[in-house]
């Protein structure tokens, strides 16, 4: 795992954007795991706007949700189907039929989750993984007590969460009480994570997942585990963490990061 400290929420998210698009330029047909929430919101209007004013060619990538409410029709306002359509699908070139997530309709919910998983694999798995980390450390709906090896399956979702993402509904009485969610397992198998993290509120919950010990409490806390996992955070959502002067060395040293680091962020 490798955390990037940013000044900025702004100055987070386009780095997020420049590494996404530097991935898709180099493989047009990406297989890109997705999330959502409003974290995801900044770094969506980014590409879209990459590919207005740079050409960012989204046409032959495949795009795979971690989750999406049980119970919520694809045009409902709080679904997450109507949620990437609204800040990604619609504003870029994405054939729709290459962008994927869990049917919460499904009259067979243990099926469809079967299927999903068969789906990404027909893909070759996801190459690179976008996720955020929730007020309960999990990543997608991954709850505590997620096995670490858990695939696409059902799950009952925490007061926290109801609490947290309550709010986004007319009537947050209305939310939800199950999803369909990627496993923690599924989420470990793609080639690279990539973790957005902004604001104070997320502090604690993103020292814990980074720098705690690994728990299925809190799922983030697997992302430790993975070969291939870049965290990018701001300074707010930075204020808890221990290491943060080697976390800028770093950056600022690594010839990974070079051309990043020239960039205008």
């Amino acid at each position: 795992m490798q955390v990037i400290i940013r000044d900025s929420k702004a100055a987070a998210t386009e780095l997020a954007a420049a590494i996404i698009a530097r991935e898709l330029r180099r493989r047009p047909n990406l297989v890109l795991g997705l999330a959502t929430g409003r974290t995801m919101e900044s770094l969506y209007a980014r590409l879209a706007d990459l590919h207005r004013t740079d050409g960012l060619d989204f046409s032959l990538a495949v795009t795979f949700n971690l989750d999406e409410y049980i119970g919520l029709p694809p045009e409902h306002r709080n679904s997450y189907r109507y949620y990437m359509n609204q800040h990604l699908f619609h504003k870029v070139n994405i054939d729709i039929r290459n962008t994927h997530l869990p049917n919460g309709m499904a009259e067979d919910i243990a099926g469809e989750c079967r299927r999903y998983e068969e789906t990404i694999l027909d893909f070759g798995g996801i190459d690179l993984q976008l996720l955020s980390v929730g007020a309960s450390g999990h990543i997608g709906f991954n709850e505590p007590l997620s096995a670490m090896r858990s695939r696409t399956r059902e799950k009952a979702l925490t007061p926290q969460t109801l609490a947290q993402n309550g709010p986004l509904f007319d009537d947050p009485s209305e939310m939800p009480r199950r999803a369909i969610t990627m496993g923690v397992g599924t989420i470990l198998e793609a080639e690279r994570c990539l973790m957005l993290v902004t604001g104070r509120s997320k502090a604690g919950v993103l020292a814990e997942a980074v720098e705690g010990p690994v728990t299925s409490m809190i799922s983030a806390t697997a992302l430790q585990l993975h070969e291939h996992c870049t965290v990018i955070v701001d300074e707010a959502a930075a204020a808890h963490l221990e290491n943060k002067d080697y976390y800028r060395w770093i950056f600022d040293n690594e010839p990974e990061w070079k051309a990043f680091r020239e960039m205008d962020m």
